[in-house]
């Protein structure tokens, strides 16, 4: 007996659908593709908003005494502020990478260890912890009772705390997308474990660790709740003490001038507002050449 079209497509498992489901395919298609734009528009609108607010205002704020002089009250200008703000990043970047980059190291290249599984839950404790949390548990510890006081160190190691999670798990990620490749042409070798993940692996996933320590950084800069607990607030510019001295950051000045009933206070939280949005705005853009260019050239070795 000879078998219909039907039925030998339908053996092999090819079955082609009606019209009824090719209009309902058609029907769902269209939908989602048209919900997927409408969240776009709606997201990208919000952000356009967004821009074009901080953006004209503190385009209009800007004055040179918000770039030469230090906070006076609620007039003057944020120099002490954006010196704190750098101050603060940088050091929770210099608290933070080397355990961040050592434990994505580690669950990348020995996930199969006893502390893999350890070190895994405390990044995903860590990424769930408000960030006013760690702000309370840095005034607690640090603040009172190792008595540092407002200071630079207790606000670095605040925002520390925060970027280690994000450090760890960006370096996990660019270090698993190394080829095996490299590290069994390196052991072929008789390279070790440690030169391998030094010298091979690590040189070869540097764009992607070094765009998660561009997002670091980026938090770092627009993080308020822990700082008011440990970096406290200074009218001055830093004089270099690590302890017992409170320090300016922009976010301050966003978060206790805005409602302020004053046209100066207002100017200087517009700006700040505008030094922030263009710090992050300048550090995703830079992350995303980075991510750009290693794509690049991983397609290239790998044609």
């Amino acid at each position: 007996m000879t078998a219909t079209p039907a039925e030998g497509e339908a053996r092999a498992g090819t079955v082609r659908p009606t019209g009824s489901r090719r209009l309902r395919r058609r029907v769902f298609d269209s939908l989602g593709w048209s919900l997927s734009l409408l969240a776009f528009l709606l997201l990208g609108s919000a952000t356009v908003w967004i821009l074009v607010v901080v953006f004209e205002r503190g385009y209009h704020a800007l004055t040179p005494t918000i770039l030469t002089h230090v906070t006076e009250g609620y007039g003057g200008g944020l120099i002490n502020a954006i010196e704190g703000t750098g101050v603060l990043a940088l050091g929770s970047l210099l608290l933070a990478i080397p355990p961040g980059l050592a434990a994505g190291i580690y669950l990348a290249e020995f996930d199969h260890g006893r502390l893999a599984p350890v070190i895994r839950f405390l990044v995903d404790v860590l990424v769930g912890v408000p960030s006013i949390v760690i702000g309370y548990f840095g005034y607690v510890l640090m603040v009172v009772d190792f008595g540092w006081g407002f200071s630079v160190t207790a606000g670095s190691v605040a925002l520390a705390i925060i970027l280690l999670p994000y450090i760890c798990r960006s370096s996990e990620m660019a270090i698993r997308q190394v080829p095996h490749s490299l590290r069994e042409a390196a052991y072929a070798l008789g390279a070790g474990d440690a030169r391998v993940t030094l010298n091979i692996v690590v040189p070869a996933a540097l764009p992607g660790i070094l765009t998660g320590i561009l997002l670091g950084f980026a938090i770092s800069v627009g993080e308020t709740a822990p700082l008011l607990y440990t970096a406290g607030w200074n009218n001055y510019l830093w004089t270099g003490h690590l302890t017992n001295e409170p320090i300016g950051y922009l976010t301050y000045a966003i978060w206790a001038f805005v409602t302020e009933p004053f046209a100066s206070a207002h100017a200087l939280a517009y700006a700040a507002a505008l030094f922030v949005t263009l710090f992050v705005l300048i550090i995703a853009i830079f992350s995303r050449l980075l991510l750009d260019q290693n794509a690049r050239l991983r397609r290239r070795d790998q044609g």
